[in-house]
């Protein structure tokens, strides 16, 4: 295989025969590009090579689990990214249109210490990409990136002997099984099932009326041209429609599922989102009674209650912020053998006996549903209104080039950092504490926070608000604080949604 470049443009003969890969698609914990512009075929074939290449240099039996999600162009990718790895010489098995979680899970059901699932999860159309792991539940990290990066890029890959494709029938059968075998309901629930015409409508529906569910589809259809808006249940335009389809239909909740379905989204019954931090609140009280001295994870930018909280404290559960990120909040979670993980964007991760350890949205949505169903005098909007009070805004990414964003935040943080260090303050309240394990997050003293980062898979920083006053005090941090403060950035675009 020739070296990939960077500089190759379609529709030359060039692109025909030499590997397309921009170094930019390597991210923190995953891979994505752009197809045609930023990788080609080729491109997707020197990755496997260069996987196959990792897995024997790090001596892992080299035995693969690979799938692909609902994308016009997912399949295509999924067979040239299989010929990598089948030059490199793994055992690949093939278990056809999947969620990513499903592929987790075939990792310990088929015995197979490695997956590449081919996703670009909740991207736009045109965005393609692998989920990869080598260590079950654990997904890639910086490290192990890093190391294929620079396999890929500097031609390393080993071509091996002994390459082999099985294709498993029939595997989704298995993965709903597993699931509901774990949540049998005994009181009806009446759910909203969102799916955004993404994979998830292929799994999600029917493993939520196997749980014991009435279950109202909404955008089930699959449907790869994403008419309505991407399967994104962080984003506004598909929490309107989960909100007006729980008030058209009387429901008890409504849950949403991404693109390739490791994550979940909740609608209340009165049409009300609910954010993943929150909902991983109200499911650590409700978890933290049935297992005392619990361990949870959560990532920075999830709500400050979880440190304040009566009832985990008086169940004696403990909390740990770490680093934003599927990867991280996973490797986390199995590192300290915590009950459960939550990420803001809605991954959830539930080790043993809830889950295998990794982030599935059904799995997540199987939990509400316990939830709900060992609260049977109690709605969701209930169990949430006994929280205490919080705002905290949508997530917001302005854009910032991935060459660029870095850079950038370190100049914001250490704006940040210097402003805490000399006892300042933001709208009026001191600066108690900047933490920097991941971008910089600012607490001040009444306990609302501010956080900027950067997005570990896309061209974006990402900011996020808390009040413990009001929804008006969540909107004036942003707006008076943290907007006009990047928009001093030159480097720092338009927002993807505002507050």
């Amino acid at each position: 295989m020739l070296k990939p470049r960077a500089d190759l443009r379609p529709n030359t003969a060039e692109y025909e025969t030499t590997p397309l890969v921009k170094a930019t698609g390597f991210r923190e914990y995953d891979a994505r590009w752009v197809l045609e512009k930023e990788i080609n075929l080729l491109g997707i074939q020197a990755l496997g090579l260069g996987l196959a290449t990792y897995i024997h240099e790090i001596g892992q039996r080299p035995k693969i689990v690979v799938g692909h999600d609902y994308r016009s162009y997912s399949l295509s990718v999924k067979q040239a990214l299989t010929l990598g790895l089948l030059e490199g010489g793994m055992e690949v098995l093939d278990i056809g249109l999947a969620l990513s979680p499903t592929a987790y899970f075939a990792q310990f059901e088929l015995g197979a210490p490695c997956v590449a699932m081919v996703t670009a999860s909740h991207n736009e159309n045109g965005w393609t990409g692998v989920k990869m792991g080598a260590n079950p539940p654990l997904t890639f990290g910086p490290d192990e990136i890093g190391r294929l990066k620079e396999i890929v890029l500097e031609n390393q890959g080993v071509s091996r002997a002994g390459g082999t494709l099985k294709r498993i029938e029939g595997f989704r059968e298995k993965y709903i099984a597993d699931i509901v075998s774990k949540v049998q309901l005994t009181r009806p629930i009446k759910v909203v099932a969102a799916c955004g015409n993404g994979t998830a409508g292929a799994f999600a529906p029917e493993a939520l009326r196997r749980m014991g569910c009435e279950v109202i589809e909404m955008d089930t259809e699959l449907d790869y041209t994403f008419p309505k808006y991407n399967p994104n249940p962080e984003d506004h335009a598909m929490l309107v429609q989960m909100a007006a389809k729980v008030r058209e239909t009387g429901a008890d909740l409504a849950l949403g599922f991404d693109g390739d379905g490791d994550r979940c989204g909740v609608v209340d019954d009165t049409g009300e989102e609910i954010f993943a931090d929150k909902i991983g609140l109200m499911l650590a009280r409700d978890l933290s009674a049935l297992h005392p001295n619990a361990t949870f994870v959560v990532d920075v930018k999830s709500t400050g209650l979880y440190k304040t909280d009566a009832v985990l404290k008086a169940n004696g559960a403990e909390t740990v912020y770490w680093k934003t990120g599927h990867s991280y909040i996973k490797r986390k979670t199995a590192e300290l053998g915590a009950l459960a993980g939550f990420e803001k964007s809605g991954h959830f991760f539930f080790n043993a006996p809830l889950g295998h350890g990794y982030d599935d949205g059904i799995v997540a949505a199987g939990a509400v549903l316990a939830m709900l169903d060992r609260n049977p005098g109690k709605k969701l909007s209930e169990l949430k209104a006994a929280l205490p009070d919080a705002w905290t805004s949508l997530t917001m990414s302005p854009h910032c080039d991935d060459e660029l964003k870095y850079e950038v935040l370190e100049r914001i943080v250490a704006e940040y950092q210097a402003l805490a260090d000399a006892g300042g303050s933001i709208l009026g309240r001191k600066i108690v504490e900047a933490i920097t394990v991941n971008g910089v997050r600012v607490h001040l003293e009444d306990g609302s926070w501010v956080l900027v980062r950067a997005s570990s898979n896309k061209p974006e920083l990402v900011v996020v608000v808390e009040s413990m006053r009001s929804e008006d005090d969540m909107r004036a941090l942003f707006r008076e604080e943290v907007k006009p403060r990047l928009a001093k950035y030159k480097e720092v675009g338009a927002y993807n949604q505002e507050i």
